[in-house]
């Protein structure tokens, strides 16, 4: 029986996909949890157009992303904490330090878990930190810390 997944399976497909089961699994267990429908005609349009729409959004976000990743690339934040002797910060700068500088000074809103450091900041000087807003967009922001 040709079935269209509403859900991922576990070792059975991904959400979309028509699959060949076997009539005893569909009837028992993927129908009454509501994780297949049966693939008919009138069912396999509705999915067609489903994933039209769902592939128009995606490419509207990826928009949205590029245009931000543009945008991102211009600006330098500085950001101003204690520090020691020789430029070392008390603490370290953490990424949602950054989110919030980012929103004040630019008024550009980032989820802080999309800010990527590679190492704690822990002194003072420029860094370059990404910023992933999209699976296959990765910003660059500058970050300058100085002393207070």
């Amino acid at each position: 029986m040709k079935v269209i997944l509403l859900e991922d399976v576990k070792n059975v497909g991904k959400k979309g996909d028509i699959i060949n089961a076997k009539d005893g699994y569909a009837r028992n267990f993927l129908f009454p949890k509501n994780l297949a429908i049966e693939a008919t005609p009138s069912n396999l349009k509705n999915l067609e157009n489903a994933k039209k729409i769902q592939d128009e959004k995606e490419k509207e976000i990826y928009e949205e992303a590029k245009k931000l990743e543009e945008e991102l690339t211009k600006i330098t934040i500085v950001i101003k904490s204690k520090a020691g002797e020789n430029g070392k910060l008390f603490g370290s700068i953490t990424n949602k330090e950054i989110a919030d500088n980012l929103e004040a000074e630019k008024g550009v809103s980032i989820d802080k878990r999309k800010i990527e450091l590679e190492e704690a900041i822990k002194s003072v000087g420029e860094y370059s930190v990404k910023v992933r807003l999209h699976p296959k967009v990765v910003a660059k922001l500058n970050v300058i810390v100085t002393e207070k």
